[in-house]
């Protein structure tokens, strides 16, 4: 698997372990943030600080990410984005539907604030 899952008390992280998220990886992360959401994780946060480029399946399954963790009051956070990624997103206009942080540090930071 290119993911790699930390569960922790309030959120997960995942941190994706591929160079490239797209067709072929992109229902692997889909299916971990199923599982996790579904599992009882409300806030989840996905590092790509390792993806250096995404196609549209690999927003498909941030986007559903994003959505499932809206339905449950959870809070869904990038962090680390690539500019190739970056870039990507904010062309599809996505940066304003996703919340997007530099650092996994700050979006820890950012889950642990709505919490409270």
């Amino acid at each position: 698997m290119s993911f790699e899952v930390q569960k922790e008390g309030q959120y997960a992280i995942v941190n994706t372990k591929a160079e490239k998220l797209h067709s072929l990886n992109a229902p692997d992360l889909k299916s971990e943030l199923v599982i996790l959401i579904k599992g009882g994780v409300k806030n989840v946060i996905v590092d790509l600080g390792d993806t250096r480029y995404c196609d549209s399946s690999g927003l498909s399954a941030l986007l559903t990410g994003n959505r499932m963790c809206k339905e449950v009051a959870g809070s869904f956070i990038l962090s680390s984005l690539q500019p190739p990624v970056a870039k990507l997103i904010s062309i599809s206009q996505l940066d304003s539907v996703f919340k997007i942080v530099s650092t996994k540090e700050e979006a820890v930071d950012m889950v642990t604030a709505e919490r409270i």
